[in-house]
């Protein structure tokens, strides 16, 4: 084995799995280090991914030439498509996947690259002379020298688990912590801090009556994550299942409070505010007398069950006590009790946009080791760091994506610019311009500067060319072919919609808020063929031109407003520049300031505690 690398990739889970993908898909020569070879990108809590803005985050990262669309889209059991009844900004797809096959096709997919090499084992020490990182040291005492370095670590660094008063440690159930990274950065300057969150118990689908619970079965018919046409979708599908707690389960709880860590004061830790413990939920919310529960299946050929919102650090007696007293869990047995588990993050205010660290120079940060919580961000950064990590290699331009751009782009400039005051997660509420960062137009915001970097291939290139010229050429006909009355009245009709009298652009029938484009396949011979003559993805087409006639105006606006406020994202602040003497600045101003150290005034406008006065002292020192 060679140890001299280009990028060292220290963890694999989704961030590291990521970064270690692209930079050796770029053609950086990579070693991916990993404490257990079996559990590359494993799913650590719920065996699902997409969501709410994280749906729109995976296919942005299959836009860029990542692998988790394609994975998701392999070992998915079940897909959804979340708020189909509000607007097209507010999509987003989730996937059931079977957990087990996920992780295994993720290895397959890493082992399939060239360029990327493995080795299993902890890293305990960073090597670092003059403030640059050159490699690091695993607990065998072995050296592995590279130009950059990207860290990991997700919840291992310093893990400890709590059941009740029970403390293991370990960055997960059956996987021991990592130690020595944390103590050394802290030494190096580094700003730390502790993050908790927890999982819920595994049961056994054998012993669960699912006669007493609400099915709650996967779209008809299913969609996929990735733009490419895949051949392996899994066929096999599988509900999930709703039940509820009741005052009866919340008292039977409540006898665990006080042998409860995050109550007793053992963890002191931040913990998320939108993923709260059973037990942050029955204090917290004590008007409601019950709680929203999701049973969901591990797997294809398992009977482990995930039952989603009852995360716990109760005693493992307590939760099993409780749990039986659901409806349908009479006799449920569990193969695992839930767990708290805290850890160690780094303040994310200490990076520049490329995940590299300010501090230390060619080392970068990626995942949960940020103060992010969610397979989807972690591997966002990772392909991020991936891209700039063998960039700054070959001495090219950095890759980083604006908030007009990629959810992407949001999350990262939300973690530089504000920090973290619990573990972020991403929502669409986070994307101002959330219109422009749909999921069904990944591919056209982000793969040409992917294909442009060498990661998206000439293939994928092709067939996003290909799509946005069958989509444009059915939009002409939309623009330009007039309905005759005989034609279409039949249809408004039967929508109790008013009739026409004359021809009408075809365009303006869609734009009736009755109609879809669907019924006018139906209704018009001539969109009929040339629905009919489109290749691979016709709906993905009829669903772009649908929603960029229905929703042009809106998207119009947001794409002014942007470009109005992207004048700011220009005008670069001079490097080292002295925030110190502009008394004209607030003092809270020039401490947040000279803490981000922010690149434009653009970004320093969204810093908490800059002032639209302060903005305008900055704009005026940089002569506009």
């Amino acid at each position: 084995m060679n140890p001299k690398y280009d990028v060292i990739v220290i963890g694999a889970g989704h961030a590291g799995s990521e970064a270690a993908s692209a930079a050796a898909n770029l053609g950086s020569k990579v070693l991916l280090i990993t404490m257990d070879m079996t559990k590359i990108a494993h799913m650590s809590c719920n065996p699902a991914m997409g969501g709410i803005a994280k749906g729109q985050i995976i296919r942005e990262l299959d836009a860029l030439g990542g692998y988790s669309g394609i994975v998701t889209d392999e070992s998915m059991i079940q897909f959804r498509m979340l708020n189909r009844s509000k607007g097209p900004a507010m999509w987003s797809p989730r996937a059931q996947c079977d957990r087990l096959k996920f992780s295994r096709i993720w290895r397959e997919k890493l082992e399939s690259i060239p360029n990327l090499e493995f080795w299993q084992d902890m890293v305990v020490r960073l090597l670092i002379q003059n403030n640059t990182v050159y490699g690091v040291e695993t607990r065998l005492g072995i050296p592995f020298y590279a130009k950059t370095v990207i860290l990991t670590t997700g919840t291992f660094l310093n893990g400890l688990m709590h059941i009740g008063s029970k403390k293991i440690s370990g960055g997960r159930a059956g996987e021991s912590a990592s130690t020595g990274l944390s103590e050394q950065l802290l030494q190096q300057g580094f700003e730390t801090g502790r993050m908790k969150t927890g999982t819920p118990p595994r049961l056994d689908g054998r012993t669960i009556d699912y006669s007493k619970l609400q099915e709650q079965p996967g779209d008809k018919n299913w969609k996929q994550f990735s733009f490419l046409p895949l051949r392996d979708i899994m066929k096999v599908k599988k509900s999930c299942y709703i039940t509820f707690t009741d005052p009866n389960v919340h008292k039977i709880l409540e006898k665990g409070f006080d042998e409860s860590p995050m109550f007793n004061g053992t963890i002191n830790s931040i913990g998320p505010r939108y993923c709260p413990s059973i037990e942050d939920k029955v204090v917290t919310f004590s008007d409601k007398d019950a709680h929203q529960l999701f049973l969901e299946p591990e797997g294809e050929n398992t009977v482990e069950c995930y039952l989603n919102g009852f995360s716990s650090s109760l005693p493992w007696n307590i939760q099993y006590e409780g749990i039986r007293s659901l409806p349908g869990f009479e006799n449920v047995k569990i193969f695992r009790p839930g767990y708290a588990i805290e850890y160690d993050f780094f303040s994310p205010t200490q990076l520049n946009y490329t995940m590299e660290t300010k501090r230390i120079t060619n080392l970068f940060f990626a995942g949960q080791v940020n103060g992010t919580t969610g397979y989807e961000e972690a591997g966002a950064q990772g392909i991020i760091a991936g891209i700039n990590a063998h960039q700054k290699i070959q001495d090219k331009e950095e890759f980083i994506l604006n908030r007009d751009q990629a959810y992407i782009g949001v999350l990262i400039d939300d973690l530089i610019t504000k920090g973290v005051d619990e573990p972020y997660r991403m929502f669409t509420s986070r994307a101002e311009y959330r219109l422009l960062l749909r999921q069904d137009n990944a591919d056209i915001r982000l793969t040409e500067l992917s294909y442009k970097l060498g990661l998206a291939s000439e293939y994928r290139y092709n067939m996003l060319k290909e799509k946005i010229n069958h989509r444009d050429h059915i939009l002409n006909f939309f623009r330009n072919y007039s309905t005759p009355p005989e034609e279409i009245n039949p249809l408004l009709q039967g929508l109790n919609t008013s009739q026409t009298k004359q021809k009408r652009k075809l365009v303006d029938i869609l734009l009736r808020p009755q109609v879809n484009i669907y019924q006018l396949i139906e209704y018009v011979p001539k969109l009929r063929e040339l629905y009919d003559a489109l290749p691979n993805r016709r709906d993905e087409i009829m669903e772009a031109v649908e929603i960029i006639i229905k929703y042009s105006g809106y998207i119009d606006r947001e794409k002014q407003i942007a470009g109005k406020l992207n004048r700011l994202e220009h005008i670069r602040i001079r490097d080292n520049f002295n925030y110190n003497q502009i008394q004209s600045l607030s003092i809270e101003a020039r401490q947040k300031l000279n803490r981000i150290r922010p690149r434009t005034i653009g970004q320093a406008s969204r810093i908490s505690g800059v002032s639209p006065s302060d903005v305008s002292v900055l704009l005026m020192y940089h002569g506009r």
